[in-house]
């Protein structure tokens, strides 16, 4: 996750409605809480001796109160001035949001906005105030080549985000649906498919790609292939030791991590290997499972990680880790680094079916991986799919096509799950993402991926206020 302290010079924001003017958001250090059921304890500092000192002291979380402690959400409206889209949300009183790119829009490189929207990140540029948006793309019109990512300069101006261009960033990949940033300053977009020349395409798919962020045009895509061939969703990347984290998008599904030759220079090559319970032949996380049990984990070794046969049998990585005894989850999708760990959803994990969120700890015997949340129905959460670490520790989800009316929601340590901001619509959130400073929220709404984006265009959308009210 990008510092809290980047950027820091942003100018502050105001509320939607009223002459008074905020400070900028300070968010909130949180004190953590003493073991119990479900316990959502983030690992700060050192991780395991912060939580045991937490628990020994009794101390506990700031109470989400309700609405997460901002409040009744209410409607606002706003209109895209390029584009002139209409778009309603519920958000809490104070906040006010701006659609910035809707699909089809045109870009400052001469071409349009492509459709999917899917995650995203927001970097640093130096200058204070102005942002790189990076952004992918699922596109499907095309089913030959679709995908890819743009970039998008941001700019805080007269109390509002503004869209100052946009430019197509990366192209020639298919169904990038997620990623990660890195600590370094560039974007890790990822291929959900691993489909090839065996079905007709001019090249295979099923790899990550690095975009830099302070690229000006687009860069050319070359695929990172000791990073594994399969059906990528999200990555994460330890600022400390540069290992990167990935995630696999299908119903079995195994969790990754790439041990780099060269810290931050991944087209260097790298080992690639598959999560193991210690001690637990095939792990299965996907059920029965206990909210707050920590698992010690380790690692098996991928030794073909861009195997011939991955178009016809999208598992060929997977298999390799479950015949060396690896476990299983149920569709992985997003992931994040924050307070010294990986959190990752699982979208159909859990008793229920409803999804699951977990944590990774590493530390040097392998890591400990915890369930830090299961959801018991669909109307308190469904189907998880991106996951953000906020400024404050707590997580903020992006519900993807589960049931029920998709939201953004807060999620904090003590299990308590909120919503934070809704829309009456078909279009799935995606790819929430805070500026450098923590004062913007932008989130995506995914919109189409194949039809007229007229009819549900993708569009990206920026959300400030008083965060400092409440628990993200």
């Amino acid at each position: 996750m990008t510092s809290r302290t980047q950027g820091s010079s942003a100018p502050p924001v105001r509320p939607a409605s009223g002459s008074a003017r905020l400070k900028r958001p300070r968010r909130r250090a949180f004190r953590r809480r003493g073991a119990a059921t479900g316990l959502f304890a983030l690992a700060a500092m050192e991780g395991m001796a912060a939580r045991a000192a937490s628990a020994k002291d009794g101390r506990k979380d700031k109470t989400c109160g309700h609405g997460g402690g901002y409040g009744e959400p209410r409607e606002l409206t706003r209109t895209d001035a390029e584009s002139g889209f209409e778009q309603t949300l519920w958000l809490p009183e104070g906040f006010d949001f701006r659609v910035l790119a809707t699909a089809g829009g045109p870009m400052s490189d001469g071409g349009t906005v492509p459709l999917g929207h899917g995650a995203m990140a927001c970097f640093a540029t130096g200058e204070a105030g102005v942002w790189r948006l990076l952004r992918n793309h699922e596109e499907r019109s095309d089913p030959f080549d679709g995908g890819g990512v743009t970039t998008m300069s941001i700019r805080w101006e007269q109390g509002a985000p503004v869209l100052e261009r946009a430019w197509r960033s990366l192209s020639g990949t298919l169904a990038n649906r997620a990623g990660g940033p890195t600590p370094w300053g560039s974007w890790l977009s990822c291929e959900a498919t691993t489909a090839g020349t065996g079905g007709g395409r001019d090249t295979e798919h099923g790899y990550v790609f690095e975009v830099p962020s302070h690229a000006s045009r687009e860069v050319a895509p070359v695929p990172l292939k000791a990073m594994g061939r399969f059906a990528h969703e999200a990555v994460a990347v330890d600022p400390g030791t540069r290992i990167v984290y990935e995630t696999e998008d299908r119903s079995t599904a195994g969790f990754y991590r790439f041990l780099p030759k060269t810290p931050g220079r991944l087209a260097e090559g790298g080992r690639l290997q598959m999560l193991k319970a210690t001690g637990e032949w095939n792990f299965d996380t996907r059920t029965g499972r206990r909210v707050g049990k920590s698992i010690p984990v380790e690692w098996v070794d991928i030794d073909e990680p861009d195997p011939r046969d991955a178009e016809a049998v999208p598992l060929a990585v997977f298999n390799q880790g479950w015949a060396r005894g690896a476990a299983v989850f149920g569709r992985l999708e997003g992931c994040w680094w924050g307070e010294g760990a990986v959190y990752l959803a699982s979208a159909s994990g859990g008793d229920e079916g409803e999804g699951q969120i977990w944590e990774y700890t590493p530390d040097e015997r392998g890591g400990l991986l915890k369930l830090v949340f299961e959801s018991p129905d669909a109307e308190l959460l469904s189907s998880p799919d991106d996951v953000t670490v906020a400024p404050s520790g707590n997580l903020l989800l992006c519900e993807g096509s589960g049931r029920g009316l998709p939201a953004v929601r807060g999620l904090t340590r003590s299990g308590e799950v909120f919503p934070f901001a809704h829309y009456e619509g078909d279009a799935e959130w995606r790819g929430a993402t805070f500026s450098p400073d923590g004062g913007v929220l932008f989130v995506n709404l995914r919109g189409t991926a194949t039809a007229d984006p007229a009819l549900e265009p993708g569009r990206t959308i920026a959300v400030w206020g008083p965060w400092g009210e409440g628990v993200l």
